[in-house]
């Protein structure tokens, strides 16, 4: 065998190039951990190259074009044939893993995607390597960098969400289109990869349910602050009653004791709960092309040394229904007598039950800010639909989920 290891790149993106420049950087300390020697044999972009003779002339395929269409045939194809793949493409993982998986097995090929779900934190190495043996009933965190950034520079500097936007974009945490990552979508697909690996159950993005941070106003922010509450876009995949599985995107508030509370700017970091190990944290960069392309070449040098991931899972995925969660509550009412009572008494009849409530403003400016204890979602949703429709209500109410485990 060849002391080289001919590295094939598709894309040539801010990531793309950031791997270009670092697989040269690195070689000599990736050959001196693999006893072979990195070197890029070909590049694939819109404009220039030619697959099939990229992938002749490698024996490791790096994509990082993005999206499922070519992504899906380039490295279906790179997988028969042989090759090791790494990506770092969520949504081609989430969404056809099964038949990549089995496109690696047809090959005798590796497949590795670390750097698609959580920037520089190695969390899939952890789950499926580390903690492999051990069963884990849960896996959560903050696994998207660039709405971590957008509610941090609201809360920080009380700007509106369009303004942090605009500012993550302008220093390279959110891309010209950013819908992918304020949806909740690519959280949703990264979520999906986690929830695979660490309950071995066949999850795809359909499974998943999910909702962006486009509507958080930064009034919510600021109310949560004086309730000592800090807001994140959460990802959370857990194990729920018998056999069933909760794997879902949404921004939620954290208390102060919360080990991802104050995890703040463009970083991600991910939980996983296990009664073998009670609970480890993982943290760090998220957003970033050399944040993403280290996790690239740290998957490379994997490939060179051996082993994969995405093995086969096995069953269906049952989805639990019932799902409790507390909630804060934003109201704008009119200001006069008996408001707060016929809210409370909506709130009683639904069994929602409060644990705080702050009043702000007067006449037209009057509002009910308040914390709710956890409860079963469809009961809070019925008393919200019955809140919508009360004559002094100003607008429609607004809520978020609250997280409310602390931890000591």
């Amino acid at each position: 065998m060849s002391n080289t290891a001919y590295v094939g790149l598709l894309g040539r993106g801010a990531v793309g190039d950031a791997f270009h420049d670092l697989l040269a950087d690195r070689a000599d300390a990736v050959e001196e951990a693999t006893g072979r020697r990195p070197e890029i044999s070909g590049v694939l972009t819109s404009k220039k190259g030619s697959f099939d003779e990229i992938l002749a002339a490698s024996d490791v395929i790096v994509e990082l074009i993005g999206g499922t269409d070519p992504a899906r045939d380039y490295v279906t194809r790179a997988l028969r044939s042989g090759r090791d793949v790494v990506t770092a493409n969520k949504q081609l993982i989430a969404q056809h893993g099964d038949e990549l998986a089995e496109a690696a097995r047809e090959g005798g090929a590796e497949l590795r995607f670390e750097a698609a779900v959580a920037g520089a934190i190695p969390v899939i190495r952890v789950v499926k390597e580390s903690l492999g043996t051990i069963e884990i009933e849960k896996v959560f965190g903050i696994v998207n960098g660039t709405t971590n950034y957008i509610l941090t520079e609201m809360a920080r500097t009380g700007a509106s969400y369009d303004s942090a936007l605009k500012r993550a974009q302008e220093l390279g945490y959110a891309e010209a289109d950013p819908t992918d990552d304020v949806n909740g979508a690519d959280a949703a697909a990264k979520m999906a990869i986690l929830a695979r690996l660490a309950f071995g159950s066949p999850v795809t993005l359909e499974h998943v349910e999910y909702e962006g941070i486009e509507e958080i106003s930064s009034d919510d922010l600021s109310y949560a602050k004086e309730l000592g509450l800090s807001l994140k876009l959460l990802g959370v995949a857990e194990r729920r009653g018998e056999g069933a599985l909760s794997i879902r995107v949404f921004p939620c508030f954290l208390y102060p004791g919360h080990p991802l509370a104050p995890v703040e700017g463009a970083f991600n970091a991910v939980m996983v709960e296990a009664p073998a190990i009670r609970e480890i944290t993982m943290s760090g960069p998220g957003a970033g092309g050399i944040e993403t392309a280290t996790a690239v070449l740290g998957d490379v040098v994997s490939v060179l040394a051996g082993g994969s991931p995405l093995g086969e899972a096995s069953g269906k995925v049952k989805i639990a229904k019932d799902i409790s969660s507390a909630f804060y509550l934003h109201l704008e009412v009119e200001d006069r007598p008996g408001v707060l009572a016929k809210v409370a008494e909506i709130l009683g009849e639904n069994e929602v039950s409060v644990r705080s409530v702050v009043q702000h403003g007067l006449g037209a400016d009057a509002r009910l800010v308040m914390v709710m204890h956890e409860v079963e979602e469809k009961r809070f949703k019925a008393a919200l639909s019955k809140l919508g429709k009360l004559k002094f209500m100003r607008s429609a109410p607004r809520s978020i989920r609250v997280i409310e485990e602390e931890f000591k």
